[in-house]
């Protein structure tokens, strides 16, 4: 959950002579937290620094002054992992520049499609609306078990070789990336996804679900760019003026982005106020109507402001992280049902990213999370049903185990008048 919009362009001071781009790494990340951490974790992150420090120089002893950037990468997330804050982490150059991509709105070679890890290959977690993977015929949800004749996602306890990075990398060559699909009630087979120049991000997207079909599902993929809670609302109120009954927004592959815009979002169905605590300082998000308004000083929340009136579910699991926890968290205060399984664990923080001498960016924890109340939000959401996502089922019945038990707790709701 990124409090800025863009990447952070300020200069790090090393804390130490430069011995390898090994130990420069190290000192640029633990410098930047060291300075400007403010977090939940309550690890002696000092004591933990000169412990890995130690570690470092033994890996590095082979290499001396040539050791690589990549040991000391794999040191810092050792580092990060001890120290307990998951939002605190280290990217390398990859994953910055997919991150600046993103929140830059940039174009880029991909074929449209974004997945995720699970057992049994790579699930589509979004297809983009007119893209080749589109016109391919890949629908979201669908199970890519190989990809470029190597196994994909999990098997067991292991990663297999493809998993979404890897994916993005072969995007990246610009050539036509071939995978298998497993769909229900259909033969697997091979499809031929080519690129083509897109947009880096993701967008949200409408669909129709339910026995009577005017129940609207908003696939939320990302609080990463600078319009997401634009796009949401306008997606929001075409499922109005098609006359929408109910509602199911699908967080389950969203992992954050930035605040002002999920507060906006968040706001859809009630008035949200998010308090933030830095190291100098606070400063409250407040989102009326789908608009962030947020203001260090007071702003009028009128009472029963709403978009959206009718009932509402939001789905969620381990890959619903940050900002997304976020929306979800004040969703759900202001009546939606949350559907899934208990979400990644970072809700009640955020951070900026700083560059490091690699090209990659540390993640720094700047802030603390508070209700209008003062009270500390919490660090993830647990949903009011509970219902994993079944793969097998997916792909043996193409039946979404999440949404049905979301359509079943609408219904409950509906029949209570609750």
């Amino acid at each position: 959950m990124n409090p800025l919009r863009r990447l952070s362009g300020l200069v790090l001071v090393l804390g130490m002579a430069s011995a390898s781009p090994a130990s420069d790494l190290f000192s640029a990340a633990t410098n930047a937290v060291k300075r400007d951490y403010y977090g939940w974790a309550t690890s002696d992150f000092g004591a933990l620094t000169r412990e890995y420090e130690a570690i470092l120089a033994e890996r590095c002893a082979p290499q001396g002054d040539n050791c690589d950037y990549g040991t000391g990468r794999a040191v810092l997330t050792d580092l990060f992992k001890a120290f307990g804050d998951a939002h605190t982490n280290v990217r390398d150059p990859e994953g910055a520049q997919r991150l600046n991509e993103v929140t830059q709105d940039k174009a880029v070679s991909r074929t449209g499609v974004r997945v995720v890890r699970v057992e049994g290959g790579l699930l589509v977690a979004s297809v983009m609306p007119g893209s080749p993977a589109h016109a391919a015929g890949l629908r979201r949800l669908d199970l890519l078990p190989t990809v470029n004749g190597e196994a994909a996602g999990k098997r067991g306890t292991e990663n297999a070789p493809v998993g979404p990075i890897e994916f993005v990398r072969l995007e990246r060559a610009g050539q036509p990336v071939r995978v298998t699909l497993r769909r229900a009630g259909e033969p697997e087979r091979e499809l031929l996804l080519p690129t083509a120049v897109l947009k880096a991000r993701d967008v949200a997207t409408l669909s129709w679900v339910g026995s009577d079909g005017k129940t609207a599902l908003i696939d939320l993929p990302t609080f990463l760019s600078s319009d997401s809670s634009e796009l949401f609302l306008a997606k929001l109120k075409e499922a109005q003026a098609a006359g929408a009954r109910r509602l199911i927004v699908d967080l389950r592959f969203n992992s954050g982005g930035s605040l002002t815009e999920c507060v906006a979002a968040a706001s859809t169905f009630n008035p949200v106020r998010y308090k933030s605590q830095f190291q100098v300082g606070s400063y409250t998000y407040v989102g009326v109507n789908g608009q962030s308004v947020g203001a260090m000083g007071r702003v009028n929340t009128p009472a029963n402001a709403r978009i959206w009136n009718g009932p509402v579910a939001v789905l969620v699991g381990p890959n619903t992280a940050s900002c997304a926890e976020v929306f979800s968290f004040f969703a759900q205060k202001a009546g939606a049902v949350t559907v899934g399984e208990l979400t990644r664990g970072v809700g009640n923080s955020g951070v900026l990213f700083f560059p490091l001498p690699d090209g990659g960016v540390v993640s720094v924890t700047v802030l603390k999370a508070f209700t209008a109340d003062g009270q500390p939000l919490p660090d993830r959401v647990t949903p009011l049903v509970l219902a994993p996502t079944d793969v097998a089922l997916l792909s043996a019945e193409g039946r979404d185990s999440t949404l049905e038990a979301a359509l079943t707790a609408l219904d409950a709701k509906e029949a209570t008048g609750r």
